[in-house]
């Protein structure tokens, strides 16, 4: 019996991916023990905060309880380090997710973690691997942080290897197209096509790459050998050259994993069991794709200081999302959007905070200060040059007044 090894591209904590949790929980019987594994994030300091985010958001939007098995690092005395060992041999579902993966494979490397995950999938159930845990399952691991800001040279580390145990050899990366860069490519996971394609050359022709979408879950269910995919975006194969999408709210045989064609599954199988029922895929797509466009055009907006091209932006958000639900469009892509406008308003408002209070405000320190050369110019009796800093001051729409009880100015 084998169980379902989900692998998500970001999202994992957002409305999204509600509906891929619930569903997936469902599968697992009327009382399914849930885990967030917190490796990854280990040696983060917030890395408690994390993981009750996770429990909060499991208990909130998805409607179950989520234990922790914190498993933070391989040094763990073996007594600290039992409790997280015993959930996962008794979890029917775990969740991991944010943090490092070269942290988190050089930490599971070295204990039973890989084994313990493994044998959760042997006996019927359900591991969710999303953003960094993603990148560690496979054969190779991409360490992005090393490379994208560190600038370390292009290299891969070895993986945990979780999915050759089910004969599928892949490097996995999530963020497949990620937009964050605006003017730049941060697609690949940050690393820009150019680059990973340099990347992708340096792996073994053996072993694939399996990318995944932002906001979007590819499920592999190991027992029926069937692979589908939920949430936004896509799921990208790329072998031997040759590269194949796999389309959200579609199922097909696991096989096109490991060179078959990719087939949809007839209705009635594993998506459709689940009660997971059609959308509108081009119609979401075209929505998410003009979401991030607007998105780029605000934040080039912030940066520029074209605060018309920014509220442009904002407002096109507004309308298209207004459009989205009066057309009855896939309420994920929706919801998903409405947290996109409300980071935007966020991000104004920051950028708002950071701004000075007024003109004056900006310009004082520059005036004070050539007031304050000009106080001493006069006090020198050198009339003339002071003269010239007031009537500098007054071409620029600074307006000095010299009163009894002392110096005033002014914007004109």
């Amino acid at each position: 019996m084998g169980g379902t090894l989900v692998l998500m591209g970001s999202g994992e904590l957002t409305s999204t991916m509600v509906e891929v949790h619930k569903a997936l929980l469902r599968g697992l019987g009327p009382a399914p023990r849930a885990v967030f594994l917190d490796t990854p994030a280990g040696f983060q300091l917030n890395a408690d905060e994390l993981s009750a985010r996770a429990a909060t958001y499991f208990r909130e939007r998805v409607g179950a309880e989520l234990e922790v098995a914190s498993l933070k690092s391989a040094a763990l005395p073996e007594l600290e380090a039992a409790p997280g060992c015993q959930r996962l041999r008794e979890a029917d579902y775990v969740l991991v997710g944010p943090g490092s993966p070269s942290y988190a494979v050089r930490q599971w490397q070295r204990g039973p973690v890989p084994g313990l995950l493994a044998e959760l999938l042997g006996r019927g159930g359900c591991l969710v691997a999303a953003s960094a845990a993603a990148l560690t399952v496979g054969k190779f691991t991409l360490p992005v942080y090393e490379i994208y800001k560190v600038g370390e040279d292009l290299h891969w580390l070895e993986g945990i290897d979780l999915l050759g145990r089910f004969g599928l050899e892949f490097a996995v990366i999530p963020h497949w197209n990620n937009a964050e860069g605006g003017t730049h490519d941060t697609r690949r996971c940050y690393m820009g096509e150019p680059r990973f394609r340099e990347l992708a050359r340096r792996l073994p022709s053996t072993t694939g790459v399996l990318g995944l979408d932002e906001h979007t879950a590819c499920l592999l269910d190991l027992g029926r050998g069937e692979v589908s995919v939920r949430g936004l975006g896509g799921v990208t194969l790329r072998r031997g050259g040759a590269e194949v999408v796999l389309e959200r709210g579609r199922t097909y045989p696991l096989s096109v994993l490991t060179g078959g064609e990719a087939l949809p599954v007839p209705a009635g199988t594993a998506a459709a069991a689940a009660g997971w029922e059609g959308a509108p895929v081009l119609a979401a797509e075209a929505l998410w794709d003009r979401l991030r466009a607007e998105e780029a055009r605000f934040g080039a907006g912030l940066d520029g200081g074209d605060p018309a091209a920014a509220t442009a932006a904002l407002l096109e958000v507004d309308r298209l999302l207004w459009s989205a639900h009066e057309g009855r469009e896939d309420p994920e892509a929706v919801t998903q959007g409405r947290e996109l406008l409300r980071d935007l308003v966020v991000q104004l408002g920051m950028h708002l905070a950071g701004l000075p209070p007024s003109a004056e405000a900006c310009l004082s320190p520059l005036v004070e200060a050539l007031l304050a050369h000009r106080a001493a110019l006069r006090q020198g009796g050198e009339y003339v040059a002071a003269d010239g800093i007031r009537d500098c001051l007054l071409a620029a729409g600074v307006v000095v007044e010299d009163r009894a009880e002392g110096v005033r100015w002014y914007l004109g």
